[in-house]
């Protein structure tokens, strides 16, 4: 329950109708039940401070899961088998992650809400327009849909936390121009953990139910310092190093493109967009395991973010959406622009039997087509129906699932985020698909460090999970009568 303060009764009255009512909608949109969700989603609180909403959240959550661990410790989750041992852990439940979950069929879901009805209730720079990223910060971290007062003094902070020390752009132009951007942006990250206050707190001595506070402050700034960082290597790689400075007038997506030189209104909107459906993908991925994992640690929040950012980097997670836009030109550059289906079927064909995979398609939870490609092709049916590349992205859709499907090897055949966000990216003019995977770790800071800030919180502990060797597993298997 949030309480008001210094509001009159009848603005009390109205905003909490409103609130009701709102709520009544969201609920009525999601097909989850309202038992799974660990908190309201919906608030229309006069406190503009996101600290101090987590000061009130954070002991009732700590209870809840003292008292699920007490009660439920011993229940079993489900059995382990050698093909998930073998298989790089694949469908294990051994992750505790609030911010988000992802369903096979349904796909991703912050804090209980759909994209769809984020889009719907979260605040936007205009009306109609997508939603604002630092609402979805709001709602990752509390659990509630922020009202647009909320959202702006958010803005507001991660503007005044976005200040970058020299030193930080020094030690990336240590490094060669031509280093991948990603080489960049981790090395970027990295010389911004000199000022983590985490760090600073427990070398002085802090008590372990106050180390989501500093972590708080690390994240905050994290958050709001990566865009300028992203932006400068951007600019330094491609734009001969003119850096252009933030605008205080803007939101943090709009900010982030316009700082890459996109002053767009349609490119800052799908900045907005990108950043939003990006940020975070349940717990299981690498980037997000990866900065879990570290964090479990009691590493700070640049040390956690920047292990996200080398496990992103890999050609299987977030390095894929620059692999999806090359390939798509390889297509155009092989086939022409007009190419046909049958001619698309054959190329189809050809990259899979040369021993590659056609990038953007399956995913390793989903098991139909990734909401996240859905509102992409949303965006371009709305702003760029005619682009040929987007044509193409929609012939794909149509030829690859079958293709995949007759492989017989694929147990998900459809497109996922990737497929579809390089064409919009490359329409509006930052063609460089070597630089995509740097968007997506911007993106990925807000769902990382909203739940590494509840990790500390809930004090969860070092991760170590157990490992076995290929005998011990032969030797069990041959005790076990197979079925």
């Amino acid at each position: 329950m949030v309480f008001f303060r210094s509001v009159p009764l009848l603005s009390r009255l109205r905003s909490h109708a409103i609130g009701l009512i709102q709520q009544h909608q969201v609920q009525k949109q999601s097909n989850l039940s309202n038992s799974f969700r660990w908190i309201q989603t919906q608030t229309v609180s006069s406190d503009l401070d996101l600290h101090s909403q987590l000061k009130e959240l954070i002991p009732e959550q700590q209870e809840r899961l003292k008292k699920l661990k007490s009660e439920y410790g011993k229940v079993q989750l489900g059995n382990i088998t050698v093909d998930m041992v073998l298989g790089g852990m694949r469908g294990m439940t051994g992750l505790l992650w609030e911010t988000s979950l992802l369903d096979p069929d349904e796909g991703i879901r912050f804090r209980g809400m759909s994209i769809p009805e984020c889009q719907k209730v979260l605040p936007a720079a205009k009306p109609g327009g997508e939603p604002l990223p630092e609402g979805l910060l709001w709602l990752l971290l509390t659990g509630k849909v922020p009202t647009k007062e909320q959202v702006g003094a958010l803005s507001k902070e991660l503007r005044d936390r976005a200040s970058v020390p020299d030193y930080v752009f020094k030690a990336i132009d240590a490094l060669p121009v031509t280093a991948h951007p990603m080489t960049q942006f981790a090395t970027g990250v990295m010389a911004l953990q000199v000022q983590s206050e985490f760090q600073k707190a427990y070398e002085k001595g802090i008590h372990k139910s106050k180390y989501w506070e500093p972590t708080y402050e690390d994240s905050l700034s994290l958050i709001a310092r990566v865009p300028i960082v992203a932006s400068y290597i951007y600019r330094r790689i491609y734009k001969d190093g003119k850096v252009i400075p933030m605008n205080d007038s803007l939101d943090y997506g709009g900010n982030f493109s316009h700082m890459l030189g996109f002053d767009s209104p349609e490119m800052q909107e799908l900045m907005r967009l990108y950043v939003t459906i990006h940020s975070d993908h349940e717990g299981g991925n690498v980037s997000a395991h990866a900065g879990h994992l570290v964090a479990s640690a009691l590493s700070d929040p640049y040390l956690s973010f920047a292990a996200a950012l080398n496990g992103l980097a890999g050609p299987l997670h977030g390095l894929a959406n620059q692999e999806v836009l090359l390939w798509i030109k390889s297509v155009v550059e092989e086939c022409g622009e007009n190419i046909t289906t049958e001619q698309l079927k054959d190329y189809v064909w050809k990259t899979l039997n040369s021993g590659k995979v056609v990038p953007g398609f399956g995913h390793g939870v989903l098991r139909k087509t990734d909401p996240r490609y859905t509102c992409q092709r949303e965006f371009a049916l709305k702003h760029l129906p005619d682009d040929p590349l987007f044509q193409l992205v929609s012939k794909l859709y149509e030829v690859v699932p079958p293709v995949l499907t007759q492989l017989g090897k694929v147990k998900n055949p459809w497109p996922n985020v990737d497929a579809h966000s390089g064409v919009l990216l490359n329409y509006y003019g930052l063609t460089e698909a070597r630089y995509y995977t740097v968007l997506f770790g911007v993106s990925r800071s807000i769902g990382i460090c909203s739940q590494l800030i509840w990790d500390r919180a809930l004090g969860l502990p070092l991760e170590r999970p157990k490992s076995v060797t290929m005998e011990l597993l032969e030797n069990h298997c041959k005790k076990v009568p197979l079925n």
